[in-house]
């Protein structure tokens, strides 16, 4: 029996794309190195140095990582071509059946393979890591305040729907309405890998609330975003180069908060990065979170100068205002939502609000990938 050509269409596509995936991560590679390190594993004086084992463990376990995804997605493919090998070998009733269940098949691997390549373009060093994300309000005054306070809660809901866990490491009051800004701690795998495509400034058109006149106003507010260091990175940082501050913390907590000076603000002062945590009732607590805050600013500062590309994540922003966004997001007269970075967009605006932002990401991951779907997909034999 013949299958359907736009089956055919699909299994092909699923061939090559994770032919080209197999490639792209160099699975043949990662397998000989995982071998090796299995070999160091099994070795009687494997354990001799802690630090060395802890470094094997994990280079294995990274790799492992890497390359699961797509290991077991090529046995699936192998079942799908096997089935497919049915449907051409069996006669009309028998090849009907099998055709369906082909046909099953195949979405199931489409979709399957659509998050495997998401999940193949996190392949940076830190991507696997925690993030840090910070939004500061711009140009907009009371409005902009406003506006970081509403990302704050859209980033906070698309976390909680990745299953991610959210901490709060400081947030600084708007004056009137709002915050000026905040820094949250986004805890879970490759938190960070998803993150960084929301660095930039987003812009927000709307009715004020807070104008009698009912005027339109447009206000903008910044992301950053950072990865939490791991502990066995070594970033050097002297104690005559801190200027360290403590203050009462603010918004809610209880009298505790308002009468200790709990709150700990640290400053670089070579770089000028100021980082600062406020969210444990316990000073020491508060200045070990700053810290790690201060190492993962300086990595990442570090990372820039020796990629000569110092304005890639803190320059390319620019200000906080008009020409620098990357993101709209219309309310009124229109609704509407866009990347302007790839084009996506979207005219549910609640949904976006409510942490519906994996379009938006995905679509950034996805941008130059030659295997995508709508792209047309090129690879060498």
């Amino acid at each position: 029996m013949t299958i359907e050509p736009e089956l055919r269409s699909h299994i092909d596509e699923i061939s090559k794309r994770a032919g080209y995936l197999w490639r792209y991560l160099d699975v043949a590679g990662k397998q000989k190195r995982i071998a090796e390190l299995e070999e160091q594993m099994g070795s009687p004086s494997f354990w001799d140095s802690q630090e060395n084992a802890q470094k094997v463990i994990s280079e294995s376990n990274q790799l492992k990582g890497t390359i699961s995804g797509i290991v077991d997605y090529k046995v699936k493919v192998d079942d799908m071509k096997a089935l497919a090998e049915l449907v051409e070998e069996a006669d009309a009733e028998e090849g009907e059946e099998f055709q369906g269940e082909l046909a099953s098949s195949v979405e199931t691997l489409l979709e399957e393979l659509d998050e495997i390549e998401i999940q193949s373009f996190l392949s940076g060093p830190m991507d696997k890591n925690n993030a840090i994300l910070s939004i500061h309000a711009g140009a907009g005054g009371t409005e902009s305040c406003d506006w970081a306070d509403m990302l704050l809660r859209q980033y906070t809901r698309w976390a909680e729907r990745r299953g991610f866990t959210v901490e709060v490491l400081d947030i600084g009051p708007g004056e009137e309405a709002g915050i000026n800004s905040a820094s949250l701690r986004i805890i879970g795998p490759y938190a960070y890998g998803y993150c960084k495509a929301e660095r930039g400034v987003h812009r927000l058109v709307r009715i004020s609330p807070f104008d009698s006149n009912k005027r339109r106003h447009t206000s903008f507010s910044s992301v950053d975003v950072i990865a939490e260091i791991e502990d066995d990175i070594d970033i050097e940082v002297r104690d005559e180069d801190l200027r360290i501050d403590t203050y009462r913390a603010s918004g809610k907590g209880g009298q505790h908060v308002n009468k200790t000076d709990s709150a700990v603000r640290i400053t670089h002062l070579p770089t000028n990065i100021v980082v600062q945590c406020q969210n444990e009732r316990s000073q020491h607590k508060n200045k070990a979170s700053a810290m790690k805050q201060l190492k993962s600013r300086l990595y990442e500062y570090e990372q820039d100068k020796k990629r000569s590309e110092l304005e890639k994540f803190y320059g390319e922003k620019g200000e906080i205002g008009w020409g620098n966004q990357i993101r709209s997001y219309v309310f009124q007269p229109y609704q509407m939502v866009k990347d302007l970075r790839t084009g996506v967009e979207t005219g549910n605006i609640q949904a976006v609000q409510d942490g519906d932002l994996d379009n938006f990401i995905h679509a950034w991951l996805r941008a130059g990938c030659p295997t995508s779907r709508n792209k047309e997909i090129k690879i060498e034999d």
